[in-house]
């Protein structure tokens, strides 16, 4: 196994940076880096020394190294942590100094890759320690730190152990036992697989509120000009962040900034009013309002509830009945739109009553939005499936355990039942990475930072 280095912190600059070395070389290399042949830091306690280029005695740092010897660290490896002051100009020198020492750069995620390798966690470990680095809520951290504490192994390991002992029993009644097996035991195992099928579904149907935690929602914010498009959005955000202004075609961009509601990731968009117009820089706005319909998961049409429906707010409407949209009726504060209220048009979608001005409505604006997601209390959420694969993977197991307890209840011969037994675990293994293809391996490591 060669030895990788990598810079363990953010590009650009900083107080500290610190760079990273896993392998069989490490030491030796920081020896090399710091002029001491002799040097061998007390596991996990730092030490300050410089750092010179290689052959002189010019010095480019003075930094704190801290060493981690096999096996007790993170890769399971030999690893050295030099934390140097954070300037891009000395941690590049740095990093190539022990490039020219026989280190090699890391690949994406390699550092938790060899963790894997070498047992120090497991596969959805891993993922969880990609996820709470790009964790983008509290609400969303706290699920990735209950996976990686190993939350979701030691569920699926209760049900990983039934299947076993099924298995087993199937197995030696297979090469042992000529006659076929009581029904009390045929019962008693059905029992137990369904159990296991109903853990999988339960475990499952988590799934749809932690992908929203993970993922998070774009919602595009969509109508006329003047309308109050820009105030609702500041209003959202609680921010004066876009123009406000009475000139129509104010916005002529999008305008994007994140915000959380009750712990779920939103992408808020704000866009240039939609209508006909002579202006070319406007009408680019328009065509970038479009695209960014087409791309949300949710699309809010505000329509100024003051005023009388226009040409303009039906075609927005007609434009955004193809997906999932709302509808906020802005303007509620004013005189006029009481008025108009009783003889306005009911609309297809959910309806909101709002004020840029007053924040009336405020709160259920925010509620409306994720309503059509489904609610998620981040607060005393329990834990939550918010990976796409694990979710596959469960969905694929139940439904071969399934198939297995329908094969039992028919009579099937044990071969035949032990297909699907053995196929759910093997999906089971590879949500943890005891039986994951290195394709797949590859493709989800492909997406951790460099120096993780």
């Amino acid at each position: 196994m060669d030895t990788i280095v990598a810079l363990g912190t953010p590009a650009g600059r900083s107080a500290i940076g610190v760079i990273r070395l896993s392998g069989p070389d490490s030491l030796s290399i920081l020896r090399s880096i710091v002029g001491d042949d002799h040097l061998k830091p007390r596991p996990s306690q730092s030490v300050l020394r410089s750092i010179r280029s290689n052959g002189s005695s010019s010095i480019l740092d003075r930094a704190l190294l801290s060493y981690f010897p096999a096996p007790n660290s993170y890769t399971g490896e030999d690893v050295v942590e030099i934390s140097c002051h954070g300037s891009p100009v000395i941690l590049r020198q740095v990093v190539d100094l022990t490039l020219a020492l026989g280190a090699r750069p890391a690949g994406p995620g390699e550092f938790t890759l060899r963790a894997l390798g070498n047992d120090k966690l497991n596969l959805c470990q891993a993922e969880a320690i990609r996820d709470l680095i790009n964790a983008q809520t509290e609400a969303a951290a706290q699920q990735a730190l209950r996976q990686l504490m190993g939350e979701l192994s030691a569920r699926l390991q209760v049900s990983k152990q039934k299947l076993i002992q099924t298995i087993v029993q199937l197995e030696s009644a297979l090469e042992f036992v000529e006659d076929d097996l009581p029904q009390l035991k045929k019962r008693q195992i059905a029992a137990e697989l369904t159990d296991v099928t109903t853990a999988f579904a339960k475990l499952a149907s988590t799934f749809e509120s932690g992908h929203l935690l993970r993922e998070g929602l774009k919602v595009t914010i969509v109508g006329r000009p003047n309308v109050g498009k820009s105030s609702l959005f500041n209003m959202l955000l609680a921010s004066e962040r876009a123009i406000v202004s009475e000139v129509p075609g104010t916005t002529r961009d999008t305008i994007t900034e994140r915000i959380s509601l009750e712990g779920v990731p939103v992408l808020l968009t704000d866009t240039a009013g939609v209508r006909d117009s002579t202006d070319r820089i406007e009408n680019m706005g328009v065509a970038r309002t479009r695209q960014a319909m087409s791309e949300a998961d949710l699309v809010m049409v505000v329509i100024d509830g003051s005023e009388d429906l226009e040409v303009e707010d039906l075609r927005v409407l007609s434009q955004a009945r193809s997906g999932r949209h709302i509808v906020a009726l802005n303007k509620s504060d004013a005189p006029s739109f009481a008025v108009l209220e009783k003889s306005r048009p009911s609309f297809e979608a959910r309806t909101i009553n709002v004020s840029a001005v007053t924040a009336g409505g405020l709160e259920t604006l925010r509620a409306a939005i994720l309503e059509p997601f489904g609610s998620v209390d981040s607060s005393n959420a329990g834990f939550l499936i918010t990976d796409a694969r694990h979710y596959d993977l469960l969905v694929r197991a139940r439904l071969e355990v399934q198939s297995s307890v329908d094969l039992l209840q028919e009579g099937a011969s044990e071969e035949l039942i032990l297909i699907g037994l053995h196929n759910g675990l093997r999906f089971l293994g590879q949500i943890t990475g005891e039986t994951t293809p290195n394709e797949i391996l590859t493709e989800i490591f492909a997406t951790f930072c460099i120096g993780k």
